[in-house]
């Protein structure tokens, strides 16, 4: 596990963008592809902005979309796939993507995202970590053995309410019951983790993560057991780490 504080959620993101460019330009040089997995939400603003003007052969690369709520039209201000669209796939000229369709017949979808993913190993995986510490869609108590790639979850009220202070939602019973999420052990497969966390909202998950031991009910715990996992903080959500350490 690395941990990067910066001053502003602008540095941590640039920065994140940086060393995620990296990885993936590495992954070009030795396969010619790159395949990458991207999250969502408000957390991840200011690393897409950089990340999508760093030096990358995104031709080269196969992105995959980490979570989408069933039901939620495409068009709705909190689709994650309306998300991906505006912030990243407008701008880069990426190779192929795998967007969840929460629309579609939900067991067609996961069949088919299932079998795509498990053709070969994931390069770099992109998980934020909510304010429950959730990673995905994956609320705690979560599942830490699952071995499906993608799969239904129930969101929490906990998730729920989350969405509902990031402004996607008005109110908690419009958001959507349950969502396509990628499972933990699937996250785990990455060769490469970053979570880009910025934001005071996420200072106690932070803490709750990096104090706590591997438990289901802080699900971002499962992620110090990886090799290559990196977080990138600023100077909000890494203000109550200093009160354990």
């Amino acid at each position: 596990m690395k941990i990067h504080i910066f001053e502003s959620a602008d540095q941590s993101g640039l920065e994140a963008a940086r060393e995620s460019a990296r990885i993936i330009n590495e992954a070009i040089a030795v396969n010619g592809t790159a395949r990458i997995v991207l999250s969502t939400g408000a957390s991840q603003f200011e690393f897409l902005e950089h990340v999508v003007k760093m030096d990358i052969a995104w031709e080269k690369v196969e992105m995959f979309h980490l979570d989408e709520y069933i039901g939620l039209p495409v068009e709705h201000p909190a689709s994650f796939r309306k998300y991906l669209k505006e912030r990243f796939l407008q701008h880069v000229n990426i190779g192929t993507f795998w967007l969840v369709d929460g629309e579609g017949d939900t067991n067609e979808v996961l069949d088919h995202l299932n079998r795509e993913i498990s053709k070969a190993p994931v390069d770099l995986a992109l998980i934020g970590i909510g304010e429950n510490a959730h990673i995905a869609f994956n609320d705690p108590p979560a599942d830490f053995e699952d071995e499906r790639p993608f799969k239904v979850v129930d969101l929490s009220d906990t998730c729920k309410m989350q969405q509902v202070g990031e402004g996607w939602f008005a109110t908690m019973e419009d958001v959507p019951k349950q969502a396509i999420s990628m499972s933990v052990q699937q996250i785990l497969k990455s060769r490469n983790i970053i979570s880009v966390v910025p934001r005071q909202s996420k200072a106690r998950a932070i803490q709750d993560t990096l104090k706590n031991e591997v438990d289901v009910n802080t699900p971002a715990t499962i992620m110090k057991t990886h090799a290559n996992w990196s977080l990138y903080l600023d100077k909000q959500s890494s203000s109550l780490i200093y009160a354990w350490c």
